[in-house]
């Protein structure tokens, strides 16, 4: 009784995995309203040329952070997946959520079209009754892709510049156009693709294979206590319990782990690419083995564990290297991110090298373009910082509101004798420093400028 206890409470997977999927659902519809300092926890916004990370507003020019985030997400993935094989697929991706929402809530729940637990047999659409409920189906299910179209835009468009767009359709037709077309493949996408877009069309399932060793844990059919359904050729070859060789074989051929499968496979067979490691199929063994006081025949293991009988090994080194370079990425992300300049500044020279004046005073003109990334104004000045026989001319300190630019003809001069060369003009590095005068500790940067001095006939005696 206790070993039959022990088995049945393996069926919470399916119960568990929706649990996931409302948690990541109010993530996902929750973060793009999450506001710090005026900042979203995240945004990359193209209209505004910004990505927002954790309450820090980065420009365009700053943008030496992506290149980090697509690592993490990447990496992140392939060591999931060296660990708990398309654990994403099955609990966290968005494909898998709307699958599950409109085939198991609406379709199943809702409508009582379908049952859970045999997700293979179809419908009968021939009549009237079950057309019209697909069509009610669809309807809500048109309402609810509409909602994610929308959430997903947000995460480019900040909601509150959103609501305000929509407003003004006429104004905003690309963007409606754009939630319209999301929204509308959706709907192509959940109710005709269905899993064939994670079989055929989603690349993950290619490369999972490559990823996966001993010790990756996924949903694993024990052919030692069930016995060898399909032959080395993956042909079926055992249709009922019957024809099983060895009396010790367990399997009752119920094919409940098959009928309750969303992507139409049978885990007897082995590993799969379509399979996405929702553990649909072990809590149908579950239930089935538990009524006879077994343990179910297909676990969420690894094959370490199933053919040799060895613990799985969760420290190893796939993992051990998946985790250091995760580290490395995490820690050049918070070093980087810790840079965030609130004021950028170009320096460009003009087309005149330089010019000089009455006295031998010589003059460079340089375009500075500063820019104000912080989420309040400042009062701009500037000053060199490694030489003093240069000064600046025609700048006065000026204040820029948040998030906006400026240009600024600025002017080198010197009325000292830098340089006495008769073959050439001389570049002369200059360091020059641009800071806020509230904040000149916080707000400031330096940028190197290029003072041309002539040569030495060009001045006057």
């Amino acid at each position: 009784m206790e070993a039959k206890t022990a088995t049945m409470k393996k069926t919470s997977f399916r119960i568990q995995r929706y649990y996931a999927y409302v948690a990541a659902t109010i993530i996902a519809l929750v973060v793009p309203f999450i506001r710090i300092d005026g900042n979203h926890i995240f945004l990359l916004s193209f209209d505004k040329k910004q990505l927002h990370l954790m309450g820090v507003a980065f420009d365009m020019q700053e943008l030496y952070l992506m290149p980090f985030l697509l690592m993490l997400l990447f990496l992140g993935i392939f060591a999931v997946t060296a660990i708990g094989g398309r654990a994403w697929c099955g609990w966290a991706c968005p494909q898998t959520i709307f699958r599950v929402i409109y085939r198991d809530l609406i379709e199943s729940k809702l409508l009582g079209l379908r049952r859970i637990k045999n997700k293979q047999k179809e419908p009968d659409w021939s009549k009237a009754e079950n057309a019209s409920k697909k069509v009610i189906a669809i309807l809500i299910w048109t309402v609810l892709a509409l909602i994610a179209a929308a959430d997903f835009m947000w995460y480019f468009v900040p909601p509150e510049d959103f609501f305000a767009y929509i407003q003004n359709p006429t104004e905003h037709w690309f963007l409606i156009g754009f939630v319209l077309v999301i929204a509308g493949f959706l709907v192509y996408d959940v109710v005709w693709l269905k899993e064939d877009f994670c079989v055929y069309v989603c690349p993950y399932s290619r490369v999972q294979s490559v990823l996966y060793d001993d010790d990756t844990y996924q949903a694993i059919y024990s052919t030692k206590r069930g016995g060898n359904i399909y032959n080395s050729d993956k042909e079926k070859i055992i249709f009922k319990a019957k024809d099983l060789p060895n009396e010790t074989d367990e399997c009752t051929a119920c094919e409940s782990c098959v009928t309750v499968c969303p992507t139409h496979i049978d885990i007897r067979k082995g590993l799969q690419l379509e399979c996405i490691n929702c553990l649909e199929c072990v809590d149908a063994c579950t239930t089935v083995m538990g009524k006879l006081g077994k343990p179910s025949l297909v676990q969420w293991t690894s094959t370490r564990d199933i053919e040799k009988g060895e613990p799985t090994k969760l420290i190893r080194r796939s993992t051990i290297m998946y985790s250091v370079a995760l580290i490395i990425i995490l820690g050049l992300l918070f070093v980087m991110g810790g840079k965030k300049e609130y004021m950028l500044l170009n320096v460009n020279k003009t087309t005149q090298l330089y010019k000089v004046k009455e006295g031998n005073v010589v003059s460079n003109n340089f375009l500075f373009l500063f820019q104000n990334t912080d989420n309040k104004p400042h009062t701009y000045a500037l000053e060199i910082i490694d030489n003093k026989d240069i000064r600046i001319e025609r700048f006065k300190p000026f204040t820029l509101s948040p998030k906006r630019m400026a240009k600024k003809v600025v002017i080198l001069e010197t009325d000292k004798i830098l340089v006495n060369d008769k073959t050439k003009d001389t570049p002369i590095t200059v360091t020059i420093r641009a800071y806020a005068v509230d904040e000149p500790d916080r707000v400031t940067v330096t940028r190197e400028a290029v003072f041309i001095y002539p040569r030495a006939d060009k001045l006057k005696n």
